[in-house]
């Protein structure tokens, strides 16, 4: 894995492009007083995309599975002798 500054990147745009493509290479590219950046092969951010939508729509069917089981309503969280100060 490389760290470029985003000079470097701008200069050297092939050529960290090409050490992308041909070795499988991440490059974080910083971006000073901004968010950082990764180039990645897009086979992998492929396989990132995947995972993560996978993981969400599992995730996301599940708590729609979920709902009205547990059996609470919206009076059951009004308390007015709590005090909110103290949290």
């Amino acid at each position: 894995m490389q760290v470029v500054s985003m000079t470097e990147a701008r200069n050297n745009f092939k050529a960290i492009f090409d050490a992308v493509y041909n070795n499988n290479d991440e490059v974080i590219i910083h971006r000073k007083g901004r968010e950082n950046v990764v180039v990645i092969p897009f086979e992998e951010y492929d396989i990132l995309k995947k995972a993560f939508s996978h993981d969400y729509m599992s995730w996301h069917k599940k708590e729609l599975e979920n709902i009205g089981k547990i059996g609470l309503n919206s009076k059951s969280f009004v308390e007015d002798s709590e005090d909110y100060s103290k949290w």
